[in-house]
């Protein structure tokens, strides 16, 4: 096998094992179903255990802000080529397993597993896994940018100018309640679900604000 080989085979995603990602942070960016990379691990090396397996190094939860927490899942991925098993391919995933929402504070049970998964999805990238989807100028001159791809990075753009704008406003209204009552109270929606034209106007209203206790 060419060093380059698995990278080439596996480095496309195709549109079915794609999900754009719809709201919260990483709105905009593209999701990989991680049964197909289970599928290309299992096509390529053999069954699960047999020809691929993993072994779990490390599980934790990492405390955050607000009562929040994160679980993290250190594994070890193994593959075998002929009758050689490959050295440990590492991957850290990681999922929230205490997060605050519009409600309050929601405990996932499944963090771990949810951790775990993502955990294979990085060790996976290693050998090339959906390596278009990551690194999307890393492509042959042969190779022609779907409509998809062309969305995403547009998607992608606005998202920065979304976040550029929530930046801004938290920083001019450090409350969050008083925020969440002023977008509901405005627009009938939480902020997350504003348009970049209602964050501008948040914004206009905020500076006004800010500009007159200035004085």
């Amino acid at each position: 096998m060419g060093n380059m080989a698995l990278y080439e085979k596996y480095r496309t995603v195709p549109p079915e094992a794609q999900k754009k990602i719809g709201g919260g942070r990483l709105k905009g960016m593209t999701d990989i179903n991680p049964m197909w990379r289970i599928k290309c691990l299992t096509e390529e090396f053999g069954m699960c255990g047999i020809g691929w397996k993993t072994s779990i190094v490390r599980q934790w939860l990492e405390p955050g802000e607000g009562g929040q927490c994160a679980a993290f899942c250190n594994i070890e991925l193994h593959v075998k080529v002929g009758d050689v098993w490959s050295e440990a391919i590492t991957g850290t995933g990681g999922a929230m397993y205490i997060a605050k929402e519009s409600n309050g504070l929601y405990v996932d049970d499944e963090a771990f597993k949810k951790a775990y998964t993502d955990a294979i999805s990085v060790a996976c990238k290693a050998l090339g896994f959906g390596a278009d989807v990551y690194w999307d100028k890393d492509a042959t001159k042969y190779a022609q940018r779907t409509e998809a791809q062309c969305a995403a990075n547009g998607d992608n753009e606005a998202s920065a100018e979304r976040g550029r704008r929530l930046m801004e406003i938290k920083r001019l209204c450090p409350d969050e309640t008083k925020l969440s009552k002023a977008c509901a109270r405005k627009f009938g929606k939480n902020i997350a679900q504003l348009s970049i034209d209602e964050l501008d106007e948040i914004l206009a209203l905020l500076a006004v604000k800010d500009n007159a206790s200035d004085r």
